[in-house]
């Protein structure tokens, strides 16, 4: 009796985990989808570069895209590009082998920005700026050349709650990642399809898949930086309060310019006042004399 109850558990039990990778994969598809339509992501004829670095956000946006492209209601063009950053040991052959065997297009960039940060930052200093930089600079140049008329990123729910926290504690400002965003020299629209998808999801879901994993190794050692010690404690918050994240992610989609105070966002000046009188308030005592 024993040996038949665990032959049926070793049925069941892999037929339950293809429910749940299916149960996942529908709602990654779903918040993708759905990311997509509430901010226009993508419209009719559009051409996307899907910005591939190896790791599991990429993979995931790039698969959650092609199955959304096969039914979509408009026609747009995929082309996976990687930027080749030329760091030690940097296995190259990867991702070229991975997009082939899926019949993807891609572009491969080759730009050596490594050694840049390596001669520009001291030892033991925050790498992730300066990289971002050079990184954003030469994608951004590519698109253009290229005729892409959106980038992909594969930022999810977790980075975009975790930059508007270090935006807060570091920088005095309230800011985030929005899920659309235009380039300063209005050139390049730069768009977050996973803005909707927390990362552990993303985490099932490239374990299930096996992704080809690339770390990186450039600023990975770097314990003290201040996005670890956010993420530190975003994962106090997840393990005490559950849905601290999504509650800090819905504000950010329902603000309230009044209940603030950035005068540039709402003009508190005239509430009951006379504006020009205000005014006077900025006079010292020897500009009255």
């Amino acid at each position: 009796m024993q040996a038949v109850t665990v032959a049926v558990e070793s049925l069941v039990t892999p037929r339950r985990d293809r429910v749940d990778a299916n149960k996942l994969a529908k709602r990654l598809r779903r918040q993708v989808g759905q990311a997509i339509a509430d901010y226009n992501m993508i419209t009719e004829g559009d051409k996307v570069m899907v910005c591939l670095s190896g790791g599991k956000d990429s993979y995931t946006m790039l698969d959650m895209l092609l199955q959304l492209q096969a039914k979509a209601p408009v026609r747009f063009e995929l082309v996976a590009v990687n930027l080749d950053q030329k760091q030690p040991d940097f296995p190259e052959e990867v991702l070229p082998r991975y997009l082939e065997g899926l019949g993807v297009p891609y572009r491969i960039l080759e730009q050596d920005t490594y050694s840049v940060v390596k001669r520009v930052i001291p030892e033991g200093k925050t790498m992730c700026s300066l990289c971002s930089r050079l990184r954003r600079g030469a994608l951004y140049t590519f698109a253009e050349a290229e005729g892409f008329t959106k980038i992909a990123l594969g930022h999810h729910k977790d980075d975009i709650v975790a930059t508007f926290l270090l935006n807060m504690f570091h920088g005095g400002r309230l800011a985030a990642m929005p899920p659309k965003l235009q380039s300063d020299n209005g050139k390049n629209c730069v768009i977050r399809p996973l803005s909707y998808v927390r990362e552990r999801d993303l985490q099932a879901y490239a374990d299930h898949k096996g992704y080809p994993i690339i770390p990186c190794n450039l600023c990975g050692s770097q314990e003290q930086l201040q996005r670890k010690q956010v993420r530190r404690m975003m994962d106090g918050w997840e393990a005490e309060h559950g849905n601290r994240i999504e509650q800090v992610f819905a504000a950010l989609t329902n603000i309230a310019p009044s209940q603030l105070a950035d005068r540039r966002l709402f003009d508190f000046a005239t509430l009951g006042g006379d504006p020009a009188v205000a005014q006077d308030w900025l006079m010292t005592d020897a500009d009255r004399d």
